[in-house]
Parts: structure tokens; sequence; C-alpha cells
């Protein structure tokens, strides 16, 4: 945990992600990553030199499909405050719109509702479970699907809810992350989503890994080339936007 623990605060510092006196909606998706993330801001929070508070929401995207009682019984032997929204997005993506790539609207939807939440709960962030491997998935997506030099940012502000995104875990890779989730009993959920193992991403993922094969420094290099680009969102300010696109 301390390893983790210590990228996050480096990401933190370097990118000015959390002052004093800040609430932070936690996002628990019920996945290793989001679940590593809120036991290491808890333990952060204990003796960070800037005090934070911390409530996690899980967004359940209806359909009778995502069981929460793990999750709450893990925020509950926390002392976590825990909050659920119930949506119907699950109705929405593929029973009335019927997407056939419907992983970016479900992002966002989940997005919008998550930002609403936090919203109405009094937080001013939100911290996303997002990893080195995600930062450079989607440089990838966007590269190849969209023709840009674009991924996430570290922190985000979203004019309309007055709330910044941050990505406490992006010097943090998945490998570490599943380490930790091996070693640890999180409450890990299986993954409910239809489209799992079918997305652009999920292909990005498994290029990547042929490509590490024969150039096994390739993902630090796309990172440390990221970190050193003049790619806006990743210079040392708050990229201010009304809403974030989600590119998965």
């Amino acid at each position: 945990m301390q390893h983790i623990i210590s990228s996050m605060r480096k990401a933190i510092e370097d990118y000015h992600m959390i002052e004093d006196g800040d609430k932070i909606a936690v996002a628990l998706s019920g996945g290793k990553d989001s679940l590593t993330m809120l036991l290491c801001l808890d333990n952060m929070r204990k003796w960070y030199p800037k005090k934070f508070d911390i409530v996690a929401v899980t967004i359940d995207p209806g359909g009778n499909i995502f069981d929460t009682t793990e999750l709450e019984a893990f925020c509950k032997s926390l002392n976590i405050e825990y909050h659920i929204e119930r949506t119907n997005i699950k109705e929405v993506v593929f029973d009335i719109r019927k997407e056939k790539n419907p992983c970016s609207l479900c992002a966002n939807l989940r997005r919008g509702a998550l930002n609403g939440v936090a919203e109405s709960l009094g937080c001013n962030k939100v911290a996303l479970g997002h990893h080195m491997d995600d930062v450079i998935e989607t440089f990838f997506l966007s590269l190849f699907y969209e023709g840009k030099i674009h991924t996430f940012s570290p922190t985000t502000y979203l004019s309309r809810k007055n709330i910044v995104t941050i990505r406490p875990m992006i010097y943090v890779t998945e490998k570490e992350i599943k380490g930790f989730a091996n070693k640890y009993p999180l409450p890990v959920m299986k993954k409910t989503c239809p489209n799992d193992g079918y997305s652009k991403r999920e292909y990005i993922k498994n290029l990547i890994k042929t490509l590490t094969n024969d150039i096994p420094r390739l993902k630090a290099c796309v990172f440390g080339a990221i970190q050193r680009s003049n790619i806006p969102s990743w210079n040392l300010e708050a990229t201010s936007c009304d809403e974030e696109s989600n590119l998965i």
C-alpha cells in the first residue's frame, strides 16, 4: 500500500489535486481501481498535511445487475459515508438507444450522474480511479480513432457544476493495482457491462500488450512523452471545460 500511496501523493502534489477543506466524492464502481483508490485516500486523510473529507459514490446503471451489498459493508467497515445513485443508464443505452458503440454514451451519462450527486452532497471535487495504463490507452484511442494528440487530464474544472475532477492514480500502473488487490481482501465485483471485452479500449489494451512484448519500455516511453508534450491538459494547471469528454 505504501508504494501506491507514495505514487498517489506525488501526483496529488504535482497537480495540486487536494487542498485544505476539500470534500471529495470518490467514484466507487466496485472494480479493483476504485476500491484501491478509496482505501488509499482513506489512509492518506489520517495523516496528510492538508485535511480533506471523502464520501464514496456508486452509480447504479439499473437493470437489476448491480449488487452493492459488499460495497456498503466495505465502506461501513472503514467508517466512510456511502451514497448509491440509482439510474436507468443501462435501459437508455442498450434498450432505448440500442447503441452499437455504447461505451462513450454510457461513460458520459455515468459521469453526469456522478457530478450531480457530488454537487448535491456538497463536494467540491470528484476522484476517479484512472491509472497510468488508462492514460496511455486513452492517448492511443484518441490518436487512432479521433486523429488527435490527446488524453484525459490529471485535473479538470467542470464549470457547470463548479467541481474539479481529480485522478490521483495516474502514476500508478495497473500491474501494481492488481498486485495490491490480490494481497488485500477487497470486495472486487464482477463486471456487469454487456459490452465488456468488446470495446475499443479492450482492443487498444491488447494491442499495447502485444507491442510491449517487442518494446518492453513502451509504456514508460509513451507516458514520459505525454508528460513532456505540449498537450494542454497536461500542464500544471487544471483544465477548464463545460463537460469532460470520454473516449472509452
